[in-house]
Parts: structure tokens; sequence; C-alpha cells
């Protein structure tokens, strides 16, 4: 079931999706303390990450919170009396699930069901961003495709919960919750 105060922005890399949940945030924020749960962490020695990590800080106003979560996303999620009144702006979770790669499946859908359960719950506005994969070529590797895996299965069970659903190609947003027929009920 759909929450109207749950948001997920996906597309492919450099489509703008973090941008367009940073407007959609900005839009909502002047009611809400935003705390941006970032799972990326800070890849110190990668000039080209260090320059996307600028980038987001550019964009973003200083009023805005920074929890650098990275692995710790459920951990993050748990109700406290300052996140129950906060917006969060989640960002991303393909970096979360790339974390937990090493998981075994079982552990791995223990831990997607604890997220998914906590995000249910919220009920100030959630706008989580989500990597699109999977659009073109296929993963050479075991561990590419099950990153490719874990990564649509948890962004399609968090669509289910999200009321606004955008799909970012291009620096052009496109809402899904007004123009697409969702798929009939798996059997």
């Amino acid at each position: 079931m759909a929450a109207a105060d749950c948001i997920l922005v996906s597309g492919p890399s450099r489509g703008g999706k973090s941008e367009w949940a940073e407007h959609l945030v900005a839009q909502l924020g002047d009611a809400y303390t935003v705390v941006y749960l970032a799972t990326g962490g800070s890849h110190g020695e990668d000039p080209a990450w260090q320059q996307r990590l600028a980038l987001h800080r550019q964009r973003r106003p200083s009023s805005w919170q920074l929890r650098e979560v990275g692995a710790n996303l459920v951990e993050a999620l748990l109700p406290t009396a300052a996140l129950t009144q906060q917006l969060v702006l989640l960002d991303s979770l393909g970096s979360w699930v790339a974390h937990h790669l090493a998981l075994p499946e079982v552990d791995w859908l223990g831990l997607q069901a604890d997220f998914l359960k906590l995000l249910a719950e919220r009920r100030p506005p959630t706008v989580l961003v989500a990597e699109e994969v999977g659009w073109g070529v296929v993963p050479p590797t075991a561990l590419g495709g099950l990153f490719r895996d874990r990564c649509g299965r948890l962004t399609r069970e968090t669509a289910a919960l999200c009321g606004q659903r955008w799909l970012v190609l291009d620096g052009q947003a496109l809402p899904l919750h007004q123009l697409a027929t969702p798929l009939p009920p798996r059997r």
C-alpha cells in the first residue's frame, strides 16, 4: 500500500535523480527540518567521487543536516524523537545495496524487510533516490548480477510503498505515479 508521504526518485547514473530529489525536498522542506542520509561513503582517494560529493554539497542548503550512514541505513531510520519530526532525503538505495553484497541471501532479505518496515511506518515525508540498473549490458560477473538483482528488487519493493514515483532520465523527470499502469499482482 502506497503512502502519500513517501517519494521514490529513480533513474540511471548522471540522469539528474539526486537533483530532482533535492528539488522535491526543497518544495516540502519549509515545514520540516531536513536530514540527508548519505549511504555512499567518502571513497577518500577517488577524485571522481570527491567531485560528485562536492557537487552535492554545493547544491544542498546549509540548513540541511547531513548524516553519512553508509551501510547503517536501517539503524539511521530507527525512530527517535528528532527523526520522527524530520523530512528524510535518502541518497541512495544502490549504494546501500553495494555495502551488503557479501551478505547471504537470507540475511539480505531480512535486512531489506527491516528497511521496508521502517519506511512504511515513517510519517514525515521521505524522499528516496534509487539507481535503475540492468537496462543494458548483462553484468559479466556474478557480483555484478547480484547487485543488479538486489537493487532492482529493493527498488520495486520500495516503489510499492511510495505515493509518488519519479523516473529521471536525461535531465527530465517523469511522474510514473500519474503516467504508468502498475503490473498486476504477483501470483
